[in-house]
């Protein structure tokens, strides 16, 4: 993960995106990419599907994660990641739980300028200059936002009391079942 300590954006000549979330997500964003960005950066996508998605260009290189089983295959990934020099890594983070790992792997180890995509296809970048973002983002994903921060507090808050009366019960069940017997 490169550029996370500035918010200087190198040239784009290459994107990797990692597609860990629905399809829809990023068949809406890339007819975006190519009004902002241009046509001529290459996109390649790592996903567990087996086809590209409609809209993607048919150089898009794909890499199916369930090609790269095991050490051996995760370090054969990387490597050729690796070399393909990308500038920037696009992370779908949707409220879909789907390779998880994979994508966060693949931010710490692919040297580019790393931006998080939500699901309705809109990005911000993962760097120091936009941390209020990031805040927001994994605040609104833990359910710490809004009306459900109570909610959520007042269940940790009370998680304690609420086991110190279950384990108290249960030893005052016990006691008695072995007194009477």
């Amino acid at each position: 993960m490169r550029y996370y300590l500035t918010g200087r954006q190198p040239a784009v000549t290459s994107i990797l995106l990692v597609e860990s979330g629905s399809r829809g997500i990023l068949e809406r964003l890339i007819p975006g990419f190519e009004r902002s960005w241009g046509q001529g950066a290459a996109i390649d996508l790592v996903t567990c599907y087996a086809t590209l998605p409609a809209g993607f260009p048919a150089t898009t290189r794909l890499y199916r994660v369930a090609d790269y089983r095991g050490p051996e295959g995760r370090a054969k990934l990387y490597r050729q990641l690796a070399a393909n020099r990308y500038s920037h890594l696009g992370l779908v983070c949707s409220a879909e739980p789907l390779m998880t790992k994979w994508k966060w792997m693949l931010a710490a180890r692919t040297p580019a300028k790393v931006f998080i995509i939500n699901e309705n296809s809109d990005y911000f970048w993962l760097d120091r200059m936009h941390l209020a973002n990031a805040w927001g983002f994994v605040m609104l994903r833990t359910g710490l936002a809004g009306a459900g921060a109570v909610r959520i507090l007042a269940r940790l808050f009370s998680f304690p009391f609420t086991l110190l009366y279950l384990l108290l019960y249960a030893a005052a069940v016990h006691t008695r079942r072995a007194l009477r017997g």
